[in-house]
Parts: structure tokens; sequence; C-alpha cells
């Protein structure tokens, strides 16, 4: 892991290093590649280490606390980081800062008279800490009202508002782990921001495990703080070191040439942050549905989001990864390149999420079974669960776009209201369809909305590529998604037919998650699929080279 690491965060103030040999690139090669193969590689490991805590911190709620009232008090609190991840780390202030800190990069290497990656952090830093401060403190000292509105349903919301005291705090400290993440990757360091979900769930975890037998699922929320702590005592050191070195490394301020613009507009932040509340308002409406049926309902959602995420997390990796190599293309004008970024980002994360797609619906059962049932999570709770994962898979492709294609809209650093109103219909249609299936299916109905919401959230995305963004070429984009819906259609059926056959829980997931892979791998190869023939080559390759080693 040293060396990979050391290869990872090795670079010159995020520019691709030239070629040793002087010699030019291949046709259709990109100089980057090498370095965002080990970037994803890296970022993989981590996230998929955060991932499987995520899901032992889940284990733990369940095991503790069950799908019951305070499981359903603290879901509510847990809205507040989950909109500020959504806010702070993952979409909204990301959007913003990783184009401003490759813009404030490319003119720096342009020799503008004021370094502009320092004028960046000083004009963008304290402004952000007085501003997640203040509403932090809004949000506590309104924790009552906040609860009232949320979910008005609850029996008894007085846990849920000390619980809501707590995770309050985490929009200061998210707020300040989302900039150092955006800065990091700017600077094409990404192995710091890839581990903070990491110490996150670690705090949550032994804060519960502690805790948990004497102040019961405030325990958790205490663990929400101190996660949120954790995610910038990780990331401030390395931020740290860059910017020390970036000061040493910096042109001369009375240098010739021009004093930089602002990075970034008033307007592009406000675009940026109304589509990340708008896309985390789907939870909002989730909740206030949920809270209305039987006790558990919101605890059956969220297990069955949580896992049913992880393709679709695990899918949007490679986008995170290659989103400052996006914005600094634009930031030097070569739009071909971006372009040619961006199609195969979408076209692997949706073979990535749609596999993964097939496995959840195919194995639901098996899958909840073994991660949740035991202690206080009954066999009734795994199959409401798994039925209700089962149907919010449906939406992991339209989750998935939604997030590559809004990278690619933001990408240039320049403010657009498309994907907030793009948003905002899909949006208009999960609250529509949930207020009506809701009656009809209960949890099952609200699952339903949101898997359609997000889906015509990203059908009017793909429909606004243009030239004011990234300019892909949608028909053949689809053309290509289509071929692992395809797959994915195909896997699941015989892993759906072959889990079903075997009673023990493990030896089925085992048997279906076989059979989901081999046939999504064989349909794949056989229709073809462009984003599949890197993965194939690589494996070829590995092969060949263990062969030769024997």
């Amino acid at each position: 892991m040293t060396s990979t690491t050391r290869s990872v965060d090795a670079g010159t103030g995020g520019k691709v290093p030239a070629p040793a040999t002087g010699a030019e690139p291949a046709k259709g090669s990109d100089p980057s590649n090498g370095f965002l193969a080990k970037a994803a590689l890296v970022t993989a490991v981590l996230t998929v280490a955060g991932s499987v805590l995520g899901l032992v911190r889940d284990q733990a709620l369940a095991h503790f606390f069950g799908a019951g009232p305070e499981t359903d008090a603290f879901l509510v609190a847990w809205t507040v980081p989950e909109v500020a991840t959504t806010l702070l780390i993952e979409d909204g202030l990301a959007f913003a800062l990783v184009p401003a800190f490759s813009m404030a990069l490319a003119r720096r290497g342009q020799g503008a008279r004021r370094d502009p990656v320092r004028a960046l952090v000083a004009a963008s830093l304290p402004r952000l800490m007085l501003a997640s401060g203040a509403v932090a403190l809004i949000l506590m000292a309104g924790a009552p009202v906040l609860v009232e509105v949320l979910a008005p349903g609850l029996p008894d919301p007085r846990l849920a508002v000390d619980c809501t005291l707590l995770t309050a705090t985490c929009v200061f400290t998210f707020g300040l782990a989302g900039y150092c993440s955006a800065a990091l990757r700017a600077h094409r360091r990404f192995v710091a921001p890839a581990g903070i979900y990491v110490f996150y769930n670690i705090g949550i975890i032994a804060a519960v495990l502690v805790l948990a037998p004497r102040y019961g699922v405030r325990a958790a929320a205490l663990g929400v703080a101190v996660g949120g702590v954790l995610m910038v005592l990780v990331q401030a050191p390395s931020l740290w070191r860059q910017l020390t070195r970036d000061t040493a490394d910096a042109p001369d301020e009375r240098a010739a040439g021009p004093s930089a613009p602002a990075l970034m507009s008033s307007t592009l932040i406000a675009t940026v942050l109304l589509f990340a509340l708008c896309r985390q308002s789907q939870v909002l409406i989730e909740r206030f549905l949920a809270s209305s049926l039987p006790a558990g309902a919101i605890s059956h959602l969220n297990y069955a989001q949580k896992v049913a995420q992880v393709p679709m997390i695990l899918s949007l990796m490679l986008c995170t990864v290659t989103l400052p190599v996006v914005a600094r293309a634009l930031a030097e004008g070569d739009v071909k390149r971006a372009r040619s970024r961006v199609e195969r980002d979408l076209g692997l994360a949706g073979c990535v999420v749609l596999l993964g797609t097939a496995v959840v619906i195919a194995c639901a059962p098996q899958l909840i079974q073994l991660l949740f049932q035991r202690g206080a999570f009954t066999a009734d709770d795994t199959v409401a669960t798994a039925g209700v994962m089962r149907v919010y898979a449906l939406g992991l492709l339209g989750h998935t776009l939604v997030g590559a294609l809004t990278r690619s809209y933001f990408s240039g650093g320049r403010a657009t209201w498309f994907p907030l109103g793009a948003m905002a219909v899909g949006i208009t249609a999960t609250a529509g369809i949930g207020s009506w299936t809701v009656d009809l299916w209960g949890v099952r109905g609200i699952a339903l909305a949101n898997a359609a919401g997000i889906s015509v959230t990203a059908f009017v995305l793909l429909c606004g590529m243009g030239p004011r963004n990234v300019p892909i070429r949608v028909r053949k984009v689809v053309g290509e998604l289509l071929k692992p819906v395809a797959a994915m259609v195909c896997a699941t059926a015989a892993g759906w037919a072959l889990a079903s056959c075997v009673d023990s829980p493990f030896p089925a997931l085992a048997a279906g998650l076989a059979t989901v892979v081999a046939v999504f791998v064989l349909v794949l190869g056989a229709l073809k699929a462009q984003a599949f023939e890197p993965v194939l080559r690589s494996v070829t390759s590995a092969t060949r080279k263990l062969t030769h080693v024997r």
C-alpha cells in the first residue's frame, strides 16, 4: 500500500507528467491513464473499506436497535448528515471547488502575477467556515421544529430531537472535510479524501459499541459528531503539506502576467448547492411519506438503500477520480479529451452499477439475512427490507447517470441552472408517484417513486448535454448503455432462479453471485460492449503475466 500511495500522490501541482522518452504518445493514448489507474485502484480499496465499515455500522444499529421506533428516531436525525454529505462533500461543494482549484492550477502554470491557489484559499475557506458554523448552530437551535417538519408522524419526537442536536454539528465538520477533499483531488491527491468514510464509520461504530448500552441510540448520533471530526483530521496534514509546498513553488508575485480573475462566482455556488439540496430532497420526501406508515418503515427503507447503493458508490468512484482531469482539460481548452474521458466513464460506470443491480435484485433476501438478521432484526424485517431493496435497485442506473452527468455539467466551472431544473422535474415525479403508491404498496411504493423520479432526471440530463458543458455523443452513449442493460436483465433472471433453489443463505448467495457475474460477462462479451473491452484486456494481460511467471 505504501508504494501505491506514493505513486498516486506523486505529481507536480496536478500536472500530467510528460513521457520520459520525449516521444509522441501513441495515437488514442492518454498519458494520464497510468496515473488514473493507480488513483482508481487506491480509491477503490478505500471506498470498499468505507462501504464495508458502513455495513458494519448498519449491522451494529440493527443488532442493538432493530427496525423499531428508536432506529426511526435516529434516522430522522441522520437526515442532517445525509444532506450535509451531498451538499458539502460528494456533490455540491465539490462541483464548485474542484473546477475552481483546477483552473487555479492551470493559471499558475501560465504565470499569473498573484498565485491563484493561495488567493482561492484565502477568499473561500474563511467564508465556508463562517457559513457552515452558522448553519450548524441554527439547526441545533431549531431541532424540534426540524424534526416536526421531517417526520410529523413520529409518536414521540423527543428522542429524534436529542439525536439531531448531536448530528447537526456535522454541518461544520463536513464543510471542512469537503473543502479538503476538493482541494486535494484537484491537486491529484486521492488517498486521504478516499479514506474519510473509513474514519467516519469507525467513529460511529466505536460510539455504538461502547456507549449504546448506556445511552441507547443517542450513542450513534454522538458517533456521527465524532466521525465528522475524524474526517477533517485525516485530511488536514496532507492538505497542509500540499499548500505549504505550493507556497514554496508558487510564481513570484512580482512576475509579469495578468492577475487571475475570480475563480468562483456566487451564482456558481448557488447553482451547485441548490442542485445538491434538490437531489437530497428525495430522502426528505421518502422519510415524510414513510413516517405515516407503521413503525419500522423508515428503517426498512434505510437498510435497503444502504446495501443497494454500494454498486452506485463503486460505479461513481471512477467519475470522482476523473473529475479533476475533465476540469483541467476544459480549463486548458481541450474539449475533445474531456468528451472522450466522460464517454468512457459513463460506459464503465454503467457496466459496474448494472452488474451490481443484478446481484442486488437476484440475491436480495440472502444479502439482508446474512448482513442484518440477528439480535433485534427479525426474519420479518428481512423479508420487508429485501422487497424494498429489489424495487429501489431499479433506479440505480439513474442514480449513477445523474451523478456522472452532473459532474460533466459543472466540470467547466461555469454556472448552469439546467441540472437543477432536471432534478426538480425528477423530484416532482418522485413526490407525485410516491403520494399515490404509498397507499397502494406502502414502503415499496416509496422505493418505486424514488427509482422512477431519478430515472426521469437522468433522461433529462442526457437530453440536455451540449456545447455549454461537455458535448458528449448522446446516441452513442445510450447505445452502449443498452448493452449492459440487456446483460443485467439476463443475469438477474439466471441468478434469481438459481439462488431461489438453495435454502441456506450463504450457498444461495454464492451460487447467485457466480451465476450473475458469469452471465453478465458472457452477454457483454457477445454484444461487444466498448466499455467492457478495456477490462477484458486488463484481465487477459494479467493472466498472461501470471502464466509467464509460472
